[in-house]
């Protein structure tokens, strides 16, 4: 049997060092590759392009069977029709550009989609919803440290509460201790989408598609706990199951 193909979207590096000849590199995190094959998938990384070509999209679609978006910088506020506040932190256009096409085509294509921290940012704006652009400057319920920093990465630092009867609950349970490294969240709900997991203080930290599992995004970084915390690695075990699903394999 085939191993199902997944594909994680990239971000740039843009540290000097005598390996990169001081040039930008894409990248995706050495822990998602390592726990898609830990669950038996393939994974392929995609660099954003300059520009957007709609059979080239197309294409890259019919190519794999699972897509994941990944953490990284924060989402152009424009995507969601807001100037930037001061608040803001650095952007990639490029990449935004990217992922929201590829979270819709996939969509169309009804493969399976995963998304880390930026990534439930990027599949709520996609899918016509919006973001604060800052917790702290914008979210007046704000009652927990959601980033962490300079608390290690791999360790929990707030409760997670679970919807019953949802896709995140049925995978981690009614409740959940998780990391966090964000200061945006999701705002408005995109289409076609519901939430399955809140923080103590309301911030949305899951989603998932409404009448489907095509969709589940998390606002934590489960590849930054499973290997001290197996019970995370359960998140990129569905994610398999319904990409494999979702191929016919």
């Amino acid at each position: 049997m085939k191993k199902p193909i997944i594909a994680i979207t990239s971000d740039i590096s843009r540290s000097q060092s005598m390996s990169s000849n001081d040039q930008a590199i894409d990248y995706a995190p050495r822990d998602i590759v390592r726990a898609i094959n830990q669950v038996g998938g393939i994974a392929t990384i995609l660099p954003a392009p300059t520009s957007i070509h709609e059979n080239d999209i197309g294409q890259l679609v019919d190519s794999f069977d699972g897509l994941l978006i990944p953490g990284g910088p924060d989402i152009d506020p424009r995507f969601f029709g807001e100037d930037p506040i001061p608040q803001l932190g650095g952007t990639f256009y490029e990449r935004d550009q990217f992922e929201m096409s590829l979270i819709q085509a996939t969509m169309k294509a009804g493969k399976a989609i995963f998304g880390i921290c930026r990534g439930i940012q990027s599949i709520n704006v996609a899918l016509g919803g919006n973001l604060y652009q800052d917790l702290a400057a914008q979210y007046p319920d704000l009652k927990i440290k959601h980033r962490q920093s300079p608390t290690e990465g791999s360790f929990p630092t707030h409760r997670v509460t679970m919807e019953k009867g949802s896709e995140l609950a049925k995978i981690l349970g009614q409740e959940g201790f998780v990391n966090s490294r964000h200061h945006q969240a999701v705002k408005e709900l995109g289409a076609g989408l519901k939430v399955t997991a809140k923080a103590p203080d309301g911030v949305i930290e899951g989603i998932e598609s409404l009448d489907s599992d095509q969709i589940i995004a998390v606002q934590w970084h489960p590849e930054s706990m499973w290997q001290r915390f197996p019970e995370q690695l359960a998140l990129f075990q569905n994610f398999i199951d319904r990409a494999g699903t979702a191929s016919g394999r």
